[in-house]
């Protein structure tokens, strides 16, 4: 396994993340636990979650799981460097019958919510706490003072955002400078080879800050992960693990890209993984597997050297918008 810090921080993590969101909803206990035994065995020491993961098998189980795996002991949590997320809606009431303040990122329920999220892990603190999604309504001085509290009782180290544009990675840093507190050290957000619109603002004012960019979702929803084939052969799984692509267009791009990696003897999903790799600012990207399998395919990822021929000819095939202002303006 290779590794890096973790944007400006002195923090060494995997150059792969080990994405949780299936454990629960589509792997069960035993299983997740067999995945994150066989990631650390490999070296993966950086590991992803949400306090909304479990979706079907219910809010907060994903990090259920990932607490249960914990208490095994063996130094598992003293190996893993641990994110979590908060902003969702974390309440038992829907629609009229919702509590405030179970969600998004008031002082209160992010005091509220880093407890909880304790609870379920089974854990006295997290090195990398997150947020989920901007609050338009909380005041960025009141969401520092909330943090910086955390990061003086020792209950998280860093603070990390996700899904957040360039200016809002922007304000809350400057805001953090101004008074004193460290800032943003990562941004997850959605970037792979299909989707590159991160590379317009949102990767430039992460690397002018200084925060590390984890890629989520960086097989598109199945879509780079050789699902043409996988059709042909009669083994894709349908969904949006296969990638729904019902477009001509896309459809002609996609096999365009398989056709490449098949004439170099190289697997698309570790394809995508590996150009990830190679992009500026970039820590690791989040692979989330649902088997052994995938977590493996993802981990050879990581060793795969793109030739200049390959790189070159996956940005013909997706071509990339380019840099703000270049993107939109002369």
């Amino acid at each position: 396994m290779k590794y890096t810090q973790l944007g400006r921080t002195g923090l060494e993590v995997s150059r792969l993340v080990l994405g949780t969101m299936n454990f629960g909803p589509l792997t069960n206990e035993s299983d997740s636990h067999t995945i994150m035994d066989a990631a650390l065995d490999a070296g993966v020491n950086f590991f992803d979650t949400a306090n909304i993961y479990g979706r079907t098998a219910g809010k907060g189980r994903t990090e259920e799981i990932l607490g249960t795996w914990f208490a095994q002991g063996g130094d598992r949590r003293d190996k893993v460097v641990l994110a979590t997320k908060l902003y969702a809606y974390m309440g038992e009431g829907e629609g009229d019958q919702a509590w405030p303040n179970h969600h998004k990122l008031s002082a209160l329920n992010i005091r509220r919510s880093v407890e909880a999220s304790l609870k379920r892990l089974q854990t006295d603190y997290i090195d990398l706490y997150q947020f989920h999604h901007i609050d338009r309504a909380t005041p960025v001085e009141e969401i520092w003072q909330a943090i910086d509290t955390l990061i003086t009782q020792g209950k998280i180290l860093y603070a990390g955002s996700s899904n957040f544009p360039g200016w809002k990675i922007a304000q809350a840093n400057e805001t953090a400078q101004r008074h004193g507190s460290y800032g943003l050290v990562s941004e997850q957000c959605l970037y792979n080879l299909v989707e590159r619109r991160a590379e317009m603002e949102v990767i430039p004012a992460a690397r002018e800050y200084g925060l590390g960019v984890l890629p989520w979702s960086p097989l598109a929803g199945g879509r780079l992960g050789g699902v043409l084939r996988k059709e042909r052969e009669g083994t894709a799984s349908g969904g949006r693990s296969s990638g729904g692509i019902t477009d001509p267009a896309v459809r002609a791009q996609i096999q365009s890209y398989e056709d490449l990696l098949d004439k170099h003897g190289i697997d698309p999903g570790e394809a995508a993984l590996a150009w990830l790799l190679t992009r500026p600012g970039v820590t690791g990207p989040i692979s989330g597997p649902r088997t052994l399998e995938q977590l493996e395919s993802a981990v050879r990822a990581v060793d795969l050297e793109l030739s200049d021929e390959v790189l070159a000819s996956l940005e013909e095939i997706f071509p990339g918008p380019g840099e703000s202002p270049e993107a939109f303006a002369w």
